[in-house]
């Protein structure tokens, strides 16, 4: 079964976490508590995950400007957290996350589309 959403927003590249942490962690933790909070928003439609997952991600950019690596890694982190917290996932440890994939591709407005796949195995103890 695969699960979809729509984030409709533009996560922060890698630079600019790494930028937030050197500021200050108050800093860095307000920024992630806000992001996970708006990426909630989309993700609630999401039923709870019950085996564990393959995430697909397609990383739609409105400009060519940021780097491949910066783009994915630096909202990854975000997502995943928001998956927890909103219980559709239970855990995003190894037991539950199986891999990723990851597209990027030029649109008019930033935008993450979401598939998770839920595998067929069960959940390892």
């Amino acid at each position: 079964m695969i699960h979809r959403a729509e984030i409709l927003m533009k996560l922060p590249s890698l630079n600019e976490v790494i930028y937030a942490n050197r500021q200050s962690k108050y800093l860095a933790a307000s920024m992630k508590n806000k992001l996970e909070a708006e990426i909630s928003w989309y993700l609630l439609k999401l039923r709870p995950i019950k085996n564990p997952v393959k995430i697909h991600c397609t990383w739609v950019e409105k400009t060519a400007k940021r780097d491949a690596d910066n783009i994915i890694a630096g909202g990854k982190k975000y997502i995943l957290d928001a998956l927890v917290s909103t219980g559709v996932l239970p855990d995003d440890s190894q037991k539950w996350v199986k891999g990723f994939t990851d597209i990027i591709q030029k649109g008019e407005d930033w935008k993450i589309i979401l598939e998770i796949e839920e595998l067929e195995e069960e959940v390892e103890s």
